[in-house]
């Protein structure tokens, strides 16, 4: 697709390289004043969009909402650094053909060395006077102003680990237990046991054993499983407040000169 003859329609553009790298939104749009055509754009580039770079339109087409030059993105970074104030003097033409020498038509390289050829001293986008002929609306300006569109992304934020590890305590308990213990039980002699009693001699000495007996307790552990334990991440919903600067073009009350009309 061709740039389009409607020029200021590149405004506000997203500016990307051959690649497809997105190198920053499009800014304003100088003209070459001997043909009323587009010969340059800025282009937002550095930290956070706040330096406008200038790169050549030759050889770029428009797709969609992008604006595709036909440098990359490096090189528009390192171009010369120009005040973008709505004019292209001398020195800063010809250091725009020597950085882009590589790139420009091979019928207009020799502008860089041709340094008394102002006519590509640049226009605003807003500049009235300076439209090229053939301009359907010369009466109108475009104003705009700039849109914050804020959304989210993902970012990795820290780690949580699941780890287990061993520790002893005691634990006490009572267990019941019982022992043997010896007494000595006596009996008359009756005739029941008149019999057991006489059997022996009648004066003797004598011994008599009884094993004893006793519980002790008795310790064992088995290892079992309690629970389970895992990790699972869950979204918290917050809100955080987000202040930035955005810029707006303001247009004043015309200014009527009544003076012009009566030398007419």
């Amino acid at each position: 697709m061709t740039i389009p003859q409607q020029w200021d329609n590149l405004i506000g553009l997203t500016a990307t390289d051959a690649d497809g790298d997105k190198i920053g939104q499009v800014g304003q749009v100088y003209l070459d004043e001997g043909t009323g055509k587009p010969e340059w754009v800025t282009v937002s580039t550095g930290m956070f969009g706040t330096r406008q770079s200038f790169a050549p339109l030759y050889g770029s087409s428009v797709r969609g909402d992008q604006l595709v030059l036909a440098v990359s993105k490096q090189l528009v970074k390192d171009a010369p650094n120009i005040e973008d104030d709505g004019h292209l003097g001398e020195a800063e033409v010809t250091a725009l053909y020597q950085h882009y020498a590589a790139h420009l038509d091979p019928a207009g390289r020799g502008r860089a060395e041709d340094v008394g050829d102002d006519r590509y001293a640049g226009r605003h986008a807003d500049a009235g006077p300076g439209r090229g002929p053939g301009d359907e609306d010369a009466g109108a300006m475009t104003r705009s102003e700039e849109r914050l569109n804020v959304g989210t992304e993902s970012v990795p934020v820290g780690w949580a680990r699941l780890r287990k590890y061993v520790v002893t305590e005691n634990v006490s308990t009572t267990v019941p237990v019982s022992h043997e213990q010896v007494r000595l039980e006596r009996e008359p002699v009756t005739d029941a046991n008149r019999d057991a009693a006489v059997s022996g001699p009648d004066i003797t000495e004598a011994e008599h054993e009884v094993r004893l007996h006793a519980e002790r307790p008795v310790v064992t552990k088995e290892t079992v499983p309690v629970e389970r334990v895992r990790l699972a991440a869950e979204s918290v919903a917050g809100e955080e407040q987000i202040n930035e600067e955005v810029r707006k073009e303001q247009i004043d009350e015309p200014e009527v000169d009544t003076r012009r009309g009566r030398e007419r």
